[in-house]
């Protein structure tokens, strides 16, 4: 259990093995400041923090508007839950590995919990606002009322933001010459307007308000969504409750965090390498097919009546150690989705019902929006939204405002979000020019087609991206992005890590602009900070294979595999 009392100094000298302050490594940031910038932060959650950061690397002033007290977003925990503001459930561990979630120059505690829980996520995001001294531009407890476009706005790119200072009351409007828009996609909840619902005379729960299994003691719940959320409450509550159904629409294909050996899953399958085949060797179809028997091997989806009628790599994954064990001891039954509700029943799409329900649970999502914003500048419908890279509203005379981490990744979101605004900065400060919005558009609605040649039609799939796909794309667009050719030729070992290894943030520091000296310890050790907190026991280990046996011995099967489906698809 990791010491309260440690300082941010403390932690890096821990794992870097630095003796002292003076000799931790330094990002190596442009602070040329012929003319200072200031730029409006919305929010204070993982992508507002790095946001921060970003524009500080820059030289860029940024000042942060929070509505709530503190920093943290939806990973803060409360018992009191405010509608606009997401929050986990009390017992929430998060669904990737800590190398592969955290800023890219400022690594989690080796103490840490490979998959921390929330109170840990919380700490790590203060352990990093403490160490780059980001809390003093945050402006806590004050909303933006409104954002707009400047009246010279074609001159000078600039916007008006007006805020409100909820202690006091008082609004204030002042020009910044850059937005970035860090609230996230967890805003308002989604509520389905099932027939009969509103008759049901027992408790209706979102997800958004739960919090903790206290009142749900044996009562009969039907839980409506299998996402993760929908996952993880059908789970904690069948522990305590009299029986748990989980309604579902199209099933889902369930993801473990440990892969074989006990390794974390995106440890293991989150690669440049894996990337590389899958976009330049191995057909999807047969991607596809070796995904779905690894996840049949731990449990037969059809057997357990999860298995959907669309491919793994076609929907976003519940990821859930747990769900198959509830299931086969029978406390959590898997139904089809919900027809209508009665008073005290819920019949379901295939004729069955279950009586004496007690509480009706919706997993059912969050529809985000920014409120704040003019539609004119950016509209969301049906959670739709049209953005450069995700980040830029197209049409704009100057790309001065951004959207942050409003995407659905397979994989963590922070170091997304942090190469987002590491993007932004650079593009405010007119170091990175932007195509023109006919060539914006055209990004955009291949995007969006390929979106949809990907994945099943659901407003759950409108803001989907792959992790290192998205990551490398926007380190080329922004200059950092790695050279593995020239690095190999440079430094074989921490080549053949980066294009083999885990794809750990710290690759995007080693080449281009903010490149820090630290990236290549870290990406070298990164194995090591994820198993140490396992080392709680002494226990003999035979020594490993060598690497360079291994990578060579896979290259050769790698080989002989790409010639044999060449030739097989060739003929």
């Amino acid at each position: 259990m990791p010491n309260k009392s440690r300082s941010p100094s403390d932690i890096l000298r821990t794992t870097f093995k630095i003796p002292n302050r003076e000799q931790v490594p330094k990002c190596e940031v442009d602070l040329e400041m012929t003319s200072e910038k200031r730029v409006a932060v919305i929010g204070a959650g993982a992508s507002g923090l790095t946001a921060i950061k970003c524009c500080l690397d820059e030289g860029i002033t940024p000042v942060c508007f929070e509505k709530t007290d503190h920093i943290g977003g939806l990973w803060h925990y409360t018992d009191d839950p405010q509608d606009g503001q997401a929050c986990v459930m009390k017992s929430t561990v998060i669904n990737t590995s800590k190398e592969m979630m955290c800023y890219s120059d400022f690594p989690i505690p080796r103490e840490f919990p490979v998959f921390m829980h929330n109170k840990y996520v919380l700490r790590y995001f203060n352990l990093y606002a403490e160490n780059f001294n980001l809390t003093q531009h945050i402006n806590f407890q004050t909303e933006v009322v409104s954002i707009k476009q400047n009246k010279n706005f074609k001159d000078n790119g600039c916007w008006d933001v007006k805020t409100r200072d909820l202690k006091t009351g008082h609004t204030q409007e002042e020009t910044y010459d850059g937005v970035l828009v860090c609230t996230g996609h967890h805003a308002d909840k989604n509520v389905p307007k099932f027939p009969g619902l509103d008759r049901f005379k027992g408790e209706i729960v979102h997800s958004h308000d739960y919090k903790t299994l206290t009142g749900y003691e044996d009562k009969r719940i039907v839980v409506i969504g299998i996402g993760n959320s929908g996952g993880d409450a059908a789970v904690e509550l069948s522990r305590v409750a009299n029986q748990v159904f989980l309604s579902t629409r199209k099933g889902s294909w369930i993801v473990n965090r440990i892969d074989s050996y006990g390794q974390p899953v995106d440890m293991v399958r989150t690669t440049q390498f894996m990337f590389w085949l899958k976009k330049n060797i191995v057909p999807e179809a047969v991607i596809t097919k070796i995904i779905e028997a690894k996840l049949n091997q731990r449990f037969d989806h059809a057997t357990y009546s999860l298995k959907p009628d669309f491919p793994p790599l076609a929907a976003h994954p519940t990821v859930n150690d747990d769900l198959p064990n509830r299931i086969i001891s029978g406390n959590v039954i898997i139904k089809p989705d919900v027809k209508r509700f009665t008073e005290s029943a819920v019949e379901f799409d295939d004729g069955t019902a279950e009586d004496d329900i007690d509480v009706v649970f919706l997993a059912t999502g969050y529809i985000f929006g920014f409120p704040f914003l003019d539609k004119s500048v950016l509209e969301v419908k049906e959670n739709r939204v049209h953005l450069y890279k995700w980040m830029f509203p197209p049409d704009l005379e100057h790309d001065t405002l951004a959207v942050i981490g409003c995407i659905q990744p397979l994989g963590a979101i922070m170091p997304i979000s942090e190469q987002q605004c590491r993007l932004y900065a650079r593009v405010l400060k007119g170091k990175v020019k932007l195509p023109p919005p006919d060539v914006k558009w055209q990004d955009i609605k291949e995007k969006v087609t390929d979106m949809a040649k990907h994945y099943v039609k659901s407003q759950r799939h409108t803001i989907q991206v792959n992790y290192v796909d998205f990551m490398n794309e926007l380190a080329i667009l922004n200059g950092n992005c790695p050279n593995l050719v020239r690095l190999f030729f440079k430094d074989p070992r921490l080549a053949m890590n980066c294009f083999f290894g885990p794809c750990t943030p710290y690759q995007y520091r080693l080449q281009g602009p903010g490149r820090w000296r630290g990236a290549r310890q870290c990406i070298l050790t990164q194995w090591e900070r994820t198993l140490y907190p396992l080392k709680t026991r002494p226990v003999k280990n035979p020594p490993r294979e060598s690497q360079a046996l291994f990578f060579l011995f896979f290259l050769i099967i790698v080989g002989v595999f790409t010639i044999t489906v060449h030739l097989l698809f060739m003929r």
